[in-house]
């Protein structure tokens, strides 16, 4: 409950401390989860004090149980162990210490170990931090690679003498953390995102070498696979041998089944790609000779058709056609004109023989009228009256009689 003070009502320290220890009375005893990180069995003291640490958050609480409590399992647990503690929380008023009281300690097991490490797989595979499309790919040639390893360990040996061996320029960033134990999973988790936020690292490898199960549990540690999912730079993990697996594998970017494996599969081997470029340079010299006989008969087949050979033949032989339609078109056209001529000649003299003209030299006058109208019946015209009369060479004028 919460206590009313101001600064004028302020609590002692003493009260303080016994109202926390009333608190904590209240929560009663509950089973823990941890990690034992220092233990202390001194020879006839009746108490045995140990440290329970949780290494995904680096917490730790002070436990304290009777001797007997611990001899029970003393044979199976011992520092770096993980364990289940029934005990109930208790306050230190003189120091202001929290404690628990363990009345019962249970090892967990491999088998429970397992069983855990496939809920948070199913878990984290739920989330999609193994999907495939997720994945990074790594770069053909890495400048510098990141490598997160124990050491003077085998591990780093590994990757290092192969990396080296396979492209001697390779550049290594590395950052050696413990592999296993209370501190590993933090140390490894801090150092996978130093290298991370370095824009020259191209691509971080994260190698160990085998061990139990026990061993192997920091790299299966939630914190740390959350931690590599969250990268921007590409993964690799390299942890134990081929049958190991643990939750590191799913998440990386690229699974190595050894630290040996990781060198061979992040950095190209130059003799391998010093054969790769002469091969290719061997099929792009023939894909061009290849090419360039083809053209060549080509163009000697199309240099040798009669056409490339004589040229002017096919101009001369149309200059012939044409020359001949020439002389068909201009006697067509003549014989148009002539047989024109002739039915314009007939034309004209049946013209001329039907005009009034030649009845007029026939010997036929025209009477007109001084208003210029022919006279075409005598009752047309008066006694006295004065006609112009048209011939062929010309008019007169003549009058009527009576």
């Amino acid at each position: 409950m919460a206590v009313n003070t101001s600064p004028e009502s302020a609590l002692p320290v003493g009260e303080v401390s016994r109202l926390i220890g009333g608190w904590i009375d209240r929560l009663g005893a509950v089973w823990v989860e941890g990690q034992i990180t220092q233990l202390s069995r001194r020879p006839g003291a009746g108490v045995v004090f140990l440290t329970l640490r949780d290494p995904s958050y680096d917490i730790s609480v002070s436990v304290t149980c009777y001797r007997q409590v611990f001899d029970a399992v003393a044979d199976v647990v011992g520092e770096g162990a993980r364990v289940v503690v029934l005990a109930k929380p208790e306050w230190y008023a003189p120091r202001g210490q929290l404690s628990l009281r363990a009345a019962e300690i249970r090892p967990v097991g491999v088998g429970e170990l397992l069983a855990r490490l496939e809920q948070l797989k199913k878990t984290l595979a739920a989330e999609g931090l193994f999907a495939p499309d997720r994945k990074k790919p790594l770069p053909f040639l890495p400048q510098l690679i990141g490598l997160v390893c124990g050491r003077a360990s085998a591990a780093e040996r590994d990757v290092l003498e192969n990396a080296r061996h396979r492209w001697p320029a390779v550049r290594f960033e590395v950052r050696n953390v413990p592999v296993q134990g209370v501190h590993a999973v933090p140390q490894v988790v801090q150092a996978v995102k130093e290298l991370d936020a370095l824009d020259d690292v191209d691509v971080i490898i994260v190698a160990r070498g085998g061990g139990s199960v026990e061993d192997l549990l920091p790299f299966s540690d939630e914190q740390l696979v959350r931690a590599v999912a969250e990268c921007r730079t590409p993964v690799v993990s390299a942890i134990g041998h081929e049958p190991d697996n643990p939750l590191l594998d799913h998440v990386a970017d690229l699974r190595a089944s050894t630290p040996t494996d990781a060198a061979k599969k992040v950095v190209p081997d130059v003799g391998e790609e010093l054969e790769r470029v002469r091969m290719l340079r061997d099929r792009a010299r023939r894909c061009a000779a290849a090419f360039v006989d083809r053209e060549e008969r080509g163009l000697a087949h199309a240099l040798a058709r009669p056409s490339m050979e004589d040229p002017h033949r096919m101009i001369d032989e149309r200059a012939d056609h044409v020359a001949s339609l020439l002389d068909r078109g201009r006697r067509t056209l003549g014989h148009l004109l002539d047989r024109a001529d002739s039915e314009l000649t007939h034309t004209h003299a049946r013209v001329v023989a039907l005009s009034p003209a030649a009845t007029l030299r026939r010997g036929y006058a025209v009477l007109q009228r001084a208003d210029g109208h022919v006279v075409r019946d005598p009752a047309e015209v008066t006694a006295g009256e004065a006609l112009r009369a048209r011939v062929a060479d010309g008019e007169f004028t003549v009058k009527v009689d009576e």
